[in-house]
């Protein structure tokens, strides 16, 4: 199984499990020990499915707006803790491959592994919801044939992405490409660098 496939695996496990209570404030009992990288693959899936279903209860429009504040402030920091996330697995990345040597005329991606497989956890997601959708006995033909349709894409996509990863990982590993992390910079998080934050110093 090559890398890419593996993070399928482990992450249509997670969606799985997340749904098994489909609680936002679920406890995550991580099935991979800690320190691996499938530890790490399977927190940054269950973030991901926690931060779905709280951008879903957001769009309730009832909703209490001190609660949506609340909510707001909370997808805040499940981002913040995704970005940290993406960038521990890119580190992982750095250290599998600190030892190649890259070739003369090697080039770099426009993102980085990590990001990359950011992108096939949300695909997990997307994928499991539109299949549910594909399930409702409460919704007409029509909208059965239009989700079907668009897992469809999506299962197509997730080939597409999960071989353009492996083959992404294949020239790193080979000196054909490099990599580099640059770390996100997002000054609205930073009182430092938000002006309305550092202002009120």
């Amino acid at each position: 199984m090559t890398f890419a496939q593996n993070c399928n695996e482990i992450f249509d496990q997670t969606v799985k499990l997340y749904h098994v209570t489909d609680d936002v404030d679920a406890v995550f009992n991580n099935p991979y020990a800690e320190g691996t990288i499938e530890n790490s693959l399977a927190r940054k899936n269950w973030i991901d499915a926690v931060q779905w279903h709280l951008e879903d209860i957001i769009r309730d429009e009832a909703i209490d707006p001190v609660a949506a504040l609340a909510l707001k402030r909370r997808i805040d920091r499940s981002n913040q803790d995704r970005t940290d996330l993406v960038e521990e697995i890119d580190s992982y990345f750095r250290q599998q491959y600190a030892g190649v040597t890259v070739k003369d005329g090697a080039t770099i991606n426009t993102e980085s592994p990590a990001w990359a497989i950011d992108r096939l956890s949300i695909l997990a997601l997307k994928i499991w919801h539109m299949r549910e959708q594909t399930e409702r006995t409460d919704a007409d033909a029509a909208h059965i044939a239009k989700c079907q349709a668009k897992l469809d894409v999506l299962l197509e996509q997730r080939v597409d992405l999960t071989t353009a990863i492996d083959q992404l990982l294949d020239d790193i590993a080979a000196g054909r490409k490099f990599m580099k992390v640059y770390r996100q910079m997002k000054m609205y998080n930073d009182p430092d660098t938000n002006p309305v934050l550092y202002g009120k110093k």
